[in-house]
């Protein structure tokens, strides 16, 4: 089964428009997802009240929304595979449109909701299972794994692939989007507040023992002080603080040394405003010990 040039080419449009507007913040609003220009047309990503957006002018669903406070039971599967619960109507109604999807092998785009009226877009996602007995269907997250011979059940060197995958389209994403909206799109250290030059980095890193993605294990850097963080040559101490490496401190080379990095030894970290989201102590200051040990 085949599906149009024109549509494909929509959903490309669409895709890379949605791919532009989370660049900033990581993050997409239901308002921006209500109205959303693509191609000289106003689309609409979003209904109002389902999870699942199926737009007359398209053959297949365009969007799916997964929130852990809804009435389904969504969830991330070992495997770089998400279960989708058929929504209300069985077999029929808005799920023909993401069987559809499923038989024409088209991309969607999954919105996972992380605050009222706030979505992470994880896409392109496609349609690889449909369990019509247990009455879910299954998404991967990388086009690849479409071609697993069992994607339920892989092999252990394509089980190490597809979590990778999983952090670069699933978890990695969340994450940032979570730290820019707990540190309003600004940099912990400097106060930059250009997303796109802005990083969610991580305190101990996630692949040691502590370093889940989650808000409390994460600052939001720019590129500069995210680079000298992960170096050891910028450190947070437990108590909020930010540290300069001695040395750097003691050298003399041009602006960006002297404003950018030396002159915030000592200041103060900016914190989200919620305690919840602050910086965990016990993460920072196994962290602080391996930048005082590189100093």
């Amino acid at each position: 089964m085949t599906t149009s040039e024109s549509e494909l080419r929509i959903r490309e449009l669409i895709m890379h428009r949605l791919s532009e507007m989370a660049a900033e913040t990581g993050t997409v609003t239901r308002e921006q997802l209500t109205a959303f220009p693509v191609a000289d047309q106003m689309w609409k990503l979003v209904d109002q009240s389902r999870g699942i957006r199926n737009p007359r002018e398209l053959e297949a669903t365009l969007t799916v929304m997964s929130s852990s406070d809804g009435p389904y039971s969504d969830a991330e599967l070992d495997g770089s595979l998400y279960r989708y619960d058929y929504r209300s109507g069985g077999d029929g109604g808005d799920n023909t449109k993401l069987r559809r999807a499923y038989e024409l092998g088209v991309p969607i785009i999954l919105l996972r909701k992380i605050r009222s009226k706030t979505f992470v877009p994880v896409f392109p996602v496609y349609v690889v299972g449909d369990d019509r007995d247990g009455k879910f269907f299954l998404l991967a997250l990388d086009e690849s794994i479409r071609f697993l011979a069992n994607p339920q059940h892989p092999s252990e060197a394509e089980r190490r692939y597809i979590a990778r995958i999983t952090r670069q389209r699933l978890h990695q994403p969340e994450f940032r989007g979570r730290v820019m909206l707990a540190y309003e799109t600004k940099c912990a250290v400097c106060h930059l507040k250009h997303g796109r030059l802005l990083d969610a980095a991580h305190i101990i890193g996630d692949n040691e023992p502590g370093g889940e993605p989650v808000v409390q294990n994460g600052l939001a850097l720019c590129k500069i002080h995210h680079a000298a963080y992960d170096n050891d040559l910028l450190g947070i101490s437990p108590d909020y603080t930010v540290h300069i490496n001695d040395d750097l401190l003691q050298e003399r080379d041009g602006p960006m040394l002297k404003h950018g990095l030396q002159e915030m030894n000592g200041r103060d970290l900016h914190l989200p405003s919620l305690r919840l989201e602050q910086p965990d102590r016990d993460r920072l200051s196994t962290r602080f010990e391996k930048f005082q040990d590189a100093s």
